[in-house]
């Protein structure tokens, strides 16, 4: 079994091993101190994951001695907001779960945002164990404790910092994914090697889906690690995390979902890398790398919106500090840094990425200039 300490002020672990799930319950008695006290455990899971795991984990906690509930939500990013939100609250109010209970997400990254601020605001805090069934999951949302819902006005305006107690991955839930939320969780994989490892990014480019995956889930939440015991609560450095995100949510938004976030993410990373190449922040063939590993993982890289529809939604992005926003940029495989720029400077940057680059990899144009990007270089990096 991988063990990877995650020593926040909330310290925790997270334990990778195939097969893993069906002893949940004895794994949240072993490492978990807040289960010692708890006799109810709230499984909060989608309808497609109930399906397929949702006997095996109740099981595994009943063994374990909890009085175990399972409440399941639609599928989709669309069931994350405040009116679900609250209906698993009144739940747990029903059913008289108290302050020194759990829940125990069971799902992708929908659950998990969801079950993690329940956990973050009932009663004022109760302990949560992530079970992330999801590639995506299981190397990016999983770890790091944000939470939340979204509104109408964008993704995760809604949220708290809460760290879990426990994280358990089973790569072999993977198995039943469909390639297409497979291939969404490649993208966060690929972020990881653009951020800061080049050798992860080359063993992607030499695998694609056949990745060894116990390695690249460690490798990703080990990255992950590194950048969030620095910085908790996003203050800083851990805006490295953002890559691709600040358009990705904005065209994720605009589809009402029918983009899914890694696909969204994709897209965002593509345009910021063909944006950083034209501005020579990165080399053109940084750019054509991230771009033609996204390409064989079958997610898109093209935009459907445009950029007045993009920039509206961004304005309104979690990341925005008055005028300005910071932004993640590539400036090779590997490595990383955030710009701080204003509206209209992120504005130019993003429709300079909007452009496909010549296949030739020739002259990629001055449409924008490294020097004239950014009110401030923060000096990240990954």
């Amino acid at each position: 079994m991988r063990e990877t300490d995650i020593n926040t002020s909330h310290p925790y672990k997270v334990l990778i091993e195939r097969g893993i799930l069906g002893s949940c319950g004895q794994l949240i008695r072993k490492y978990c101190k807040a289960a010692e006290k708890a006799e109810t455990a709230v499984i909060i899971t989608d309808d497609n994951v109930a399906a397929l795991y949702g006997g095996r984990a109740a099981a595994s906690l009943e063994e374990e001695g909890f009085r175990t509930l399972v409440y399941t939500v639609p599928n989709g990013e669309a069931s994350k907001n405040i009116s679900v939100y609250g209906e698993i609250l009144e739940y747990m109010a029903r059913e008289h779960v108290t302050r020194s209970d759990m829940i125990v997400d069971l799902g992708g990254g929908m659950t998990g945002d969801m079950a993690g601020f329940a956990a973050a605001t009932f009663l004022r805090g109760i302990p949560f164990v992530q079970i992330p069934t999801t590639l995506l999951a299981q190397v990016d949302s999983s770890v790091g404790g944000k939470t939340g819902i979204d509104l109408k006005a964008g993704k995760n305006l809604a949220g708290a910092f809460c760290q879990p107690e426990l994280v358990i991955c089973d790569p072999d839930t993977l198995d039943t994914l469909s390639d297409r939320v497979f291939a969404e969780g490649c993208a966060e994989v690929v972020k990881y090697g653009v951020l800061g490892d080049e050798k992860l990014f080359s063993h992607l480019e030499q695998t694609v889906k056949d990745f060894d995956r116990e390695y690249t889930i460690s490798r990703c939440i080990e990255m992950k690690r590194d950048i969030v015991t620095v910085d908790e609560f996003d203050t800083g450095l851990r805006q490295l995390l953002n890559l691709g995100h600040t358009l990705g949510h904005a065209a994720e938004l605009l589809s009402d979902f029918s983009l899914y976030h890694g696909e969204a993410v994709s897209i965002g990373m593509t345009v910021v890398s063909r944006a950083a190449a034209r501005a020579g922040i990165c080399s053109e063939e940084c750019a054509a790398r991230t771009e033609a590993l996204l390409k064989r993982f079958g997610l898109p890289t093209e935009c459907s919106f445009s950029p007045k529809e993009l920039f509206e939604v961004m304005r309104s992005d979690k990341k925005r500090k008055g005028s300005s926003i910071s932004l993640v940029i590539p400036k090779s495989i590997g490595e990383c840094e955030i710009r701080k720029m204003s509206l209209s400077e992120m504005q130019i940057f993003m429709e300079a990425g909007l452009e496909e680059l010549p296949e030739d990899n020739g002259d990629v144009g001055t449409a924008v200039r490294a020097e004239d990007i950014g009110t401030g270089d923060l000096g990240a990096k990954a």
